[in-house]
């Protein structure tokens, strides 16, 4: 399994150094520009990451397992997925909440479908992303229609879960 992920990180950096040489044949300032923009993002971007890791982890230990486990444990079935998915469409932030919340939950013993159920429902249809985002870039009639059409969406993803077993 570890030769997988440095596969996949030897990969990405071939990448990111292909793109790079393709700025750089383009022009020196377009490799300069996205360079430094790059080196920008990785800047603010890293504290979060940290923050939402080590976050993570002091939520899973905080957090009741007992808790965690009754309500959307791998025994919980069902009512977990529509549990986790309510979680997830009200759970606020980026990336980084969404997705420590969900290992946080893993962690303290959530079951697999219903923590698969709360980061699908989190990525389609965060209420706060609805809100602040999507109504006011979009007509709001097409915000509705796609987290309508949406909704199903988790509770499909956690059952195929559940039919599949333990991923």
């Amino acid at each position: 399994m570890r030769i997988v992920f440095i596969l996949i990180n030897v990969f990405l950096w071939v990448l990111v150094a292909g793109l790079g040489l393709t700025a750089a044949v383009r022009s020196k300032a377009l490799f300069r520009e996205g360079a430094a923009e790059g080196i920008r993002d990785f800047i603010m971007l890293l504290p979060r990451i940290i923050i939402g890791v080590v976050g993570s982890g002091y939520l899973a230990a905080v957090v009741p397992q007992d808790l965690i486990t009754t309500w959307i444990g791998p025994g919980s079935g069902i009512l977990g997925i529509a549990i986790a998915t309510l979680a997830g469409a009200i759970t606020p932030g980026g990336a980084v909440v969404g997705f420590a919340v969900g290992a946080a939950a893993l962690k303290g013993g959530g079951g697999a479908p219903q923590v698969i159920a709360y980061s699908t429902a989190w990525s389609l249809y965060s209420l706060t992303r609805l809100i602040n985002w999507e109504v006011a870039m979009m007509p709001p009639r097409v915000v509705w229609l796609r987290a309508a059409v949406s909704l199903p969406l988790p509770f499909i993803a956690g059952l195929g879960a559940m039919l599949l077993g333990k991923p």
